[in-house]
């Protein structure tokens, strides 16, 4: 990306850039009426004027893309799958592409050994990339991406005699720190693993899975800390050596699958993932009777119908009401 300036003009904003043909710096006026959607405007702006329309290739618009989502999460994972993208869609138009082609790029993929639900994530970097290039104005339309189905969540989860035995299987401090994390907070390996002191209140006993910069796309929740949680985090403060809570010799850990994987082996624990933590602490919490209201709170998600599709059917008193009606062999009550 160009250094962009977001200025004044006419009493509003405006963006300009340096014009590497003419070395001029170009300047347009913006719709935006506060800063930060002036910022997010200029860089759609930018690439409208700057975009060589010689370049409609679905290659070119992926790296358009990519480029948009420089420094997030999402962007990283975009490159990793430009590759396979690319090499499958890179010399089509995005008005050529069919749902036979996404077809046999799913086909390919899962030959290669991937899975459907990861085919249906890949396809849906390709999806909205091409929804980014028609709201730049890059293409006229977006086409239409076909996508596989997305798998049914797994239902593996941990019960109360199987938790305290993975705790116990962590053999370094560091990955029982971080699984205890996973499982008192509901929270996503990332969100922990990204966690710094400066977000941890042992006062208040809160924790702030939030990023300042909101880098990452996934919700992240603001929760209490509970007994199992506290006492973790109180012995890992005081013999902390940096800024992120789960470190190892004093440097930041990147990953805890190879600790992760060793622990379960240990336990005896199959078809558990990380990921299973999370699903762990949510059923648990659904069985308990929480509302699910403030179970999708917990998890950080943005519309709690995810919530109740995947956690209703734990929850024993969801709808008991409900079919408390439709019990027609009790007299009802007169109002």
């Amino acid at each position: 990306m160009p250094d962009l300036t977001i200025g004044r003009l006419r009493g509003g904003f405006c963006v300009s850039w340096k014009d590497d043909t003419t070395g001029k710096r170009r300047r347009h006026q913006l719709a935006a009426r506060s800063r930060k959607d002036a910022e997010r405007e200029a860089i759609d702006v930018y690439r409208h004027h700057t975009f060589d329309p010689g370049d409609t290739t679905i290659d070119g618009l992926l790296r358009v893309y990519r480029d948009s989502l420089d420094g997030k999460p999402s962007g990283k994972t975009l490159g990793y799958l430009m590759p396979a993208l690319c090499g499958h869609f890179g010399h089509l138009r995005p008005d050529q592409v069919t749902r036979d082609h996404c077809a046999d790029y799913g086909a390919a993929r899962e030959r290669a050994g991937r899975s459907p639900g990861t085919v249906h994530t890949e396809l849906g970097y390709l999806r909205s990339a091409m929804r980014y290039a028609e709201k730049c104005r890059l293409i006229d339309r977006a086409p239409h991406i076909w996508r596989p189905s997305k798998p049914i969540p797994k239902e593996r989860f941990l019960d109360r005699n199987e938790i305290p035995k993975l705790i116990d299987a962590c053999a370094a401090p560091h990955i029982r720190l971080a699984v205890v994390l996973l499982l008192g907070t509901a929270a996503r390996v990332g969100a922990i693993l990204d966690l710094e002191w400066s977000r941890v209140d042992l006062e208040r006993g809160q924790i702030n899975l939030r990023l300042d910069d909101a880098t990452t796309r996934k919700g992240r929740a603001i929760v209490p800390m509970n007994g199992m949680t506290r006492a973790a985090l109180q012995t890992a403060r005081d013999a902390a050596l940096s800024d992120y809570v789960v470190e190892y010799g004093g440097e930041r850990v990147r990953s805890i699958r190879n600790g992760f994987s060793a622990a379960c082996r240990r336990a005896g624990l199959e078809g558990v993932t990380l990921h299973t933590l999370r699903h762990t602490a949510a059923v648990h919490m659904a069985e308990a009777g929480i509302p699910l209201s403030k179970i999708s709170q917990y998890l950080g998600h943005s519309n709690s119908a995810i919530t109740e599709k995947v956690y209703s059917r734990f929850a024993p008193s969801h709808m008991q009401d409900a079919a408390d009606v439709l019990d027609f062999t009790k007299p009802r009550k007169v109002r």
